[in-house]
């Protein structure tokens, strides 16, 4: 490269800055020494006009000012850590971990955390410390463990402890009251001498009354005296356990322990209703390899693997009247009849009012539901050709209907009612059509109640 090259790409360097402090420089030395105006010293090293004279400004308050010195970020002292400097050097060099000697420097009224003492022993050039056994690790520092769940060692001489499952204990008297215990070594509930079946189905118990969904987050408290106690052991069972032994479980004891537990309630003086909500509930299964079918789940508008659940609701007791975990595909449909079976044996009468949703069952299934006296409500499905026919209904055939005893807005809405015949079912069906509920599309009902208020339909 020629002399006047090199002078040219030096002369570039200059004139064409690109760092933090050049650029400032140059920009001043053309205002002041070369004595270009303002705007264009402004305009060639790329500030607004503002922010140059801002520059201009702050350099006459401090004419000293060091162009060729990149100045540091942030604070350049440490003081605290400074101070502690060599005292965690030598804590270091007898093999703690940063943890141990944060916890050493906080026994003796020095703060410092882990993090900050990584910063420093790194800064002194230490490596992290191989992973150490147990029996390797100094006094003091290894992490708190909970016994193993045993009834043998439980203690109830009196005592006071501190638990944050205090409320647990307001249940204790219904399930004495129904010897719980009892009717699961009838029902077949597999248990152990160190945690029988009553301490285990307690403790997945106190975990669903306290709102905590998973049997896994157990563990955060395994050493809450409280939560053992309710359960009837020294400590609660920890998470492999609990996963455990819900898979130990014989399919045909659940059913045993329905009827044992209907027939200890049955003398209870408890609300019992004669209207009933049916459904089906699919419980997810996350697993690998399972032989589990695929099942509908409407909230996510799709069929993941899981287990389906029948489930039967009081609609006047507010209570769950029956449960079924065993349903599979082939059988679903039939589910509604079992449950009327179930209620029959008993109560000595089938329910007098079903209501369900119309993927529960089919007009064949519901025919004989019919033969039994059992008064029943369904959704419809809207297919093209019921939405046609909703069309071309002219307006007078609708009459409006108020919805009385609802906290709702849409509390007028418009019905239309009729009667007509389906293929598979004998005798007449009375179909409600329902507007003006705040949905797009209408609301289509179906019962065999004859005489019943259509607005008591609309209100449930």
């Amino acid at each position: 490269m020629s002399l006047a090259k090199k002078l040219t790409s030096l002369a570039d360097r200059f004139l064409q800055p690109v760092n933090a402090t050049h650029r400032p420089y140059e920009a001043l030395r053309a205002y002041g020494v070369e004595g270009l105006p303002s705007a264009q010293a402004a305009a060639r090293f790329g500030y607004s006009p503002g922010s140059f004279r801002v520059l201009v400004h702050e350099f006459r308050q401090d004419p000293a000012r060091a162009f060729c010195r990149t100045p540091a970020k942030g604070p350049q002292t440490a003081p605290k850590k400074d101070r502690l400097r060599d005292r965690v050097v030598a804590l270091r060099k007898q093999n703690l971990s940063i943890y141990d000697i944060s916890r050493t420097l906080r026994d003796a009224g020095n703060s410092l955390s882990p993090a900050a003492v990584s910063v420093l022993l790194t800064a002194e050039g230490f490596a992290r410390l191989p992973r150490r056994l147990d029996e390797e690790r100094p006094p003091g520092s290894r992490p708190t463990t909970a016994d193993v769940a045993d009834v043998r060692q439980l203690d109830l001489s009196p005592r006071s402890c501190r638990t944050q499952f205090g409320g647990l204990f307001l249940v204790l008297p219904s399930l004495v009251a129904v010897s719980r215990d009892r009717l699961l070594r009838r029902a077949g509930f597999p248990g152990a001498e160190m945690i029988p079946a009553g301490g285990a189905l307690r403790s997945l118990l106190a975990l669903k009354l306290f709102g905590t969904a998973r049997h896994t987050q157990v563990m955060r408290s395994v050493l809450d005296e409280g939560l053992a106690l309710f359960a009837g052991l020294h400590v609660i069972p920890k998470r492999s356990f609990l996963t455990e032994y819900s898979c130990r479980i014989d399919p045909a004891c659940y059913p045993k322990m329905l009827r044992f537990w209907f027939d200890t309630l049955t003398g209870w003086p408890l609300p019992r209703g004669c209207s009933f909500d049916l459904d089906f509930h699919t419980i997810p299964f996350h697993g690998a390899d399972a032989r589990v079918e695929k099942h509908y789940v409407s909230k996510r508008s799709r069929r993941p693997k899981g287990i389906l659940a029948f489930l039967v609701h009081d609609a006047q007791a507010h209570v769950f009247r029956y449960g079924d975990a065993d349903r599979r595909k082939e059988d679903q449909e039939g589910a509604v009849l079992v449950f009327a079976r179930f209620g029959k044996q008993r109560t000595g009468h089938y329910p007098e009012e079903r209501i369900f949703d119309s993927r529960l069952t089919t007009y064949t299934r519901l025919n004989e539901r019919n033969g039994l006296g059992i008064h029943f409500l369904t959704l419809r499905r809207r297919s093209p050709q019921t939405r046609r026919a909703i069309a071309a209904v002219p307006a007078s055939a609708w009459r409006p209907v108020e919805l009385k005893n609802v906290t709702r807005l849409y509390r007028t809405p418009r019905l239309l009612e009729r009667r007509i015949t389906l293929p598979g079912y004998d005798g007449p069906l009375r179909p409600l059509t329902i507007t003006d509920l705040g949905h797009e599309e209408p609301t289509l009902l179906v019962t065999n109640h004859l005489t019943q208020s259509p607005a008591r339909w609309m209100g449930r």
